[in-house]
């Protein structure tokens, strides 16, 4: 997003690399390189997300350590695998819709803040929270049946689950998807999704606004600046430009960085709504979806406040990887799709 043009020429800004807005960007390209590069991503990340599942849903407190030894021993490999393909098939559509909502979101508000006489710093970070909202509820409507169903076979079989599991076995995802539809209707697949935007959309928000001051402050540690002309200059007063290391070192530290307390903050939220989407409750003797409530109390009485941490560690390492890995790759993905290419040199 070029926001630049509209600060004032006497003042001395930040050199950063060019930012690329929607309008720069090649729409087929963007979104052909994007689901390969996400994709790779997914499948790394993948059992530290099954992982952090198994433990949500665990009757009692076990360590990261002993609910991996569990799995490897008794599943093998493939254990840590379990809902992947239905979980790779929905992160490409709700990846278009995550990214066209955070690009067109981006472009948009940050003009308008720029417009409204907001310094760039700040017409940057309330752009990148209002895009972080916008693009997390657009790619909820696709992900949170996916989520649904990858999460039911990521727990199928689990020895260490609470005892109101979903006794129902799935073959594979289309099996799970035809099973919870005959069960539940399509309602039964948007389980927990006032929770998941509850969780998602200001996670999201916060993590892109923070992301965005992040960036900026490092960088202006490091003393870069750009006297808006054509020339880039650091605190000595030489000419100079960060190169591509530079680059993916601080997008990759800012976005650990902003990924820390938005995982503290949203867990509680995280573990309610995995609860809702896989455990049943009981009631005349034929099971029912848990009521946000129900699992609330449930939680409560097995742990209190800590059974809402279980899986902490597994979801902050995720998270954290898969910021550093994700916003790297975003922003390889956007200098790949840019039109012109000479206009980022």
């Amino acid at each position: 997003m070029s926001l630049n043009a509209a600060e004032d020429e006497s003042t001395s800004e930040i050199h950063i690399p060019a930012e690329i807005d929607w309008d720069m960007l090649d729409k087929s390209k963007f979104f052909f390189l994007g689901a390969a590069l996400f994709s790779g991503v997914s499948t790394a990340l993948y059992p530290i997300v099954v992982l952090k599942t198994r433990l949500q849903v665990s009757a009692t407190k076990l360590s990261s350590f002993n609910m991996s030894y569990s799995i490897m021993r008794h599943e093998g490999l493939r254990g840590f695998y379990r809902g992947f393909g239905t979980s790779l098939m929905g992160t490409i559509p709700a990846r278009a819709f995550y990214m066209t909502a955070l690009e067109v979101t981006k472009s948009g508000v940050g003009s308008a803040t720029v417009r409204l006489g907001f310094s760039d710093t700040t017409a940057m970070a309330i752009a990148n929270g209002a895009a972080g909202l916008s693009s997390a509820m657009a790619a909820q409507l696709v992900w949170t049946p996916i989520d649904v169903v990858s999460q039911r076979l990521m727990v199928q079989g689990c020895n260490n689950s609470a005892k109101n599991l979903n006794s129902c076995v799935y073959k594979n995802g289309i099996d799970a998807f035809r099973k919870i539809v005959y069960a539940d209707g399509f309602r039964g697949l948007y389980r927990g999704f006032g929770i998941s935007i509850l969780t998602y959309a200001p996670s999201n928000a916060v993590w892109w606004a923070s992301y965005s001051v992040a960036h900026r402050l490092i960088w202006s540690g490091l003393g870069y600046y750009n006297s808006n002309k054509d020339e880039s200059f650091n605190t000595a007063g030489y000419a100079f430009k960060p190169d591509s290391k530079a680059t993916v070192a601080i997008q990759g530290l800012s976005a650990a960085l902003a990924s820390g307390v938005s995982a503290i903050i949203t867990m509680p939220l995280d573990t309610i709504k995995t609860r809702l989407q896989v455990l049943d409750g009981e009631e005349n003797g034929q099971r029912r979806p848990l009521t946000a409530l129900q699992t609330v109390r449930n939680l409560m009485k097995e742990g209190g406040l800590n059974a809402c941490y279980r899986g902490l560690g597994p979801r902050w390492a995720s998270m954290a990887m898969s910021a550093t890995t994700m916003i790297t790759t975003y922003e390889f993905l956007k200098r790949l799709s840019a039109k012109n290419q000479d206009r980022l040199s």
